[in-house]
């Protein structure tokens, strides 16, 4: 876990925040997001059709991979003096290579822009961070997604 105060964000801009440890994605965690999004597109769920198919094995759904990215924050990076944050949105994502079911993937968190801003639940304000999260395959050499994230943090 790698942790910040708020003075420390604008002087990491350009800089990584963290990097996670390894993260199996397994067939049940795919079968479970595909309960929960009601994707169930056999390069996912048909493990005997998927593994017949162009990828050789079943692959995670894209949006599983993403939404991986608010675990590995919350398990790898710590702003201490800031009681809460919350996602703001996303700039760009890509899904440079799929990734096969047993892989293992990591995040690696690179702070882009700190801008400060107004208001806020108690009004104190805080910082809007812009954040390049790539989502790394153990052993590949393009990643399994690239996004830019937009998390506001509060004083």
């Amino acid at each position: 876990m790698q942790h910040y105060t708020m003075a420390q964000l604008p002087g990491m801009v350009g800089k990584e925040l963290a990097l996670s440890d390894w993260l199996t994605v397994d067939q049940d965690r795919i079968q479970r997001f595909a309960e929960a999004t009601d994707d169930h597109q056999w390069i996912h769920v048909d493990v005997e059709r998927a593994k017949a198919g162009p990828f050789g094995a079943p692959i995670a759904h894209g949006y599983l991979t993403l939404s991986l990215i608010a675990g590995f924050s919350q398990r790898n990076l710590a702003i201490d003096d800031s009681p809460m944050s919350v996602n703001y949105g996303l700039n760009k994502v890509r899904f440079p290579n799929p990734v096969r079911v047993g892989s293992k993937v990591r995040a690696r968190m690179t702070l882009q822009s700190c801008e400060p801003i107004e208001g806020g639940p108690a009004g104190k304000g805080g910082l809007q961070l812009v954040t390049v999260v790539t989502i790394e395959i153990e052993g590949a050499s393009k990643p399994a997604c690239v996004a830019e994230t937009v998390r506001m943090i509060y004083a």
